[in-house]
């Protein structure tokens, strides 16, 4: 990852980015909390990419490099936190849940002035209880660095559509659907299957931001019907893609 830099927390930002706007790869000495108020954001680390719609919202451990994408025109909130201040005690990336209180919480702690009044910290103290009762959202793509598992996640990050089995994909890669099924679980932590389903719905995410038809989004993300597509869709992100794609 290119162009790390060492970049001081700025603890209530809201910024606006275009369309495929990207924020280069860098770290803070805080953690920070990335919400997209509007479109998608993904985060990518070397350990893989985590993606959020609007009710969705993505924890950076401090010290973590990592770099910043728009999908579809994007507002985004980053609210930075001491690292004595971890309520879900977690060290690596997460995608949280966002439910309509905690999005205004995180909304007025990056809009509001910069001042310690007590009403200030009783605000920020109410978004520290939400947090920690917010749930953890499966939505990372972690990306492997065994040479021969990463040549065949990057065919079907080419082509999410791809629909040869394991062993078809092996045969492209000169691996045994047994060696690659068994890179899959120690590296990943995941089935290939699993794996796929995850890479087909970050797509989907960020064809949606950027205007595409859901049936367009279905071919091209593998599901063989738009029906299909939408019941995995509604079961993942509680809502149906129309719905999402009309909101974002």
């Amino acid at each position: 990852m290119p162009d790390i830099r060492h970049t001081p927390i700025a603890p209530t930002v809201t910024r606006s980015l275009a369309a495929g706007g990207l924020i280069d790869a860098h770290r803070h000495d805080d953690h920070q909390i990335a919400y997209a108020g509007r479109g998608v954001v993904t985060v990518t680390t070397d350990r893989g990419t985590w993606v959020a719609p609007a009710t969705r919202a993505i924890w950076v451990p401090a010290g973590t490099v990592h770099a910043h994408r728009a999908h579809g025109r994007v507002e985004l909130h980053f609210l930075g936190l001491p690292t004595t201040v971890n309520p879900l005690g977690l060290t690596s990336p997460a995608v949280l849940g966002v439910g309509p209180l905690l999005r205004e919480l995180i909304v007025a702690c990056t809009q509001e002035a910069e001042a310690d009044t007590p009403e200030r910290r009783r605000l920020r103290a109410v978004l520290l209880d939400q947090l920690r009762v917010s749930p953890q959202q499966p939505l990372h793509l972690p990306m492997p660095a065994h040479p021969v598992l990463l040549a065949v996640c990057d065919l079907l990050q080419a082509d999410p559509g791809d629909d040869r089995t394991l062993a078809g994909l092996g045969r492209a890669v000169g691996a045994s659907d047994r060696t690659l099924s068994r890179l899959f679980r120690s590296e990943l932590g995941m089935t290939f299957p699993q794996w796929r389903t995850q890479l087909r719905l970050h797509r989907a995410l960020v064809l949606l931001a950027e205007g595409t038809p859901v049936t367009t989004v279905a071919h091209r993300c593998g599901w063989s019907s738009a029906s299909a597509f939408i019941d995995v869709f509604r079961r993942t992100f509680g809502s149906t893609p129309g719905t999402y794609a009309a909101d974002g």
